[in-house]
């Protein structure tokens, strides 16, 4: 699971990073518009990620600022490492009882 999330954050890195690109150079043709609209769909997506991991897991662990940021670029695949960390931390509470 760790390599699949792993793999995931590169991939969604390397689309944000051809996105922003896209922004200072954009490309030629209708690309650019496309990669501009993908670019407004994808920030409002991972902003209501964001909204989504600060009501899951506030309570549960203790987040900050570096973490929502996480969860703003990587988006679900934040949500899934944060998730496994959740599950690993009741689980080792769980032996200690």
């Amino acid at each position: 699971m760790k390599a699949s999330i792993f793999m995931g954050k590169l991939v969604t890195a390397f689309a944000w990073l051809l996105m922003l690109f896209n922004l200072l150079h954009p490309f030629d043709g209708k690309i650019a518009i496309i990669l501009n609209i993908l670019l407004g769909v994808t920030a409002i997506m991972h902003c209501v990620q964001t909204l989504l991991f600060h009501t899951l897991f506030s309570q549960a662990l203790p987040l900050r600022a570096k973490d929502y940021i996480n969860a703003f670029v990587f988006g679900v695949f934040a949500l899934l490492d944060y998730r496994q960390q959740l599950l690993q931390r009741n689980a080792d509470e769980h032996r200690r009882r």
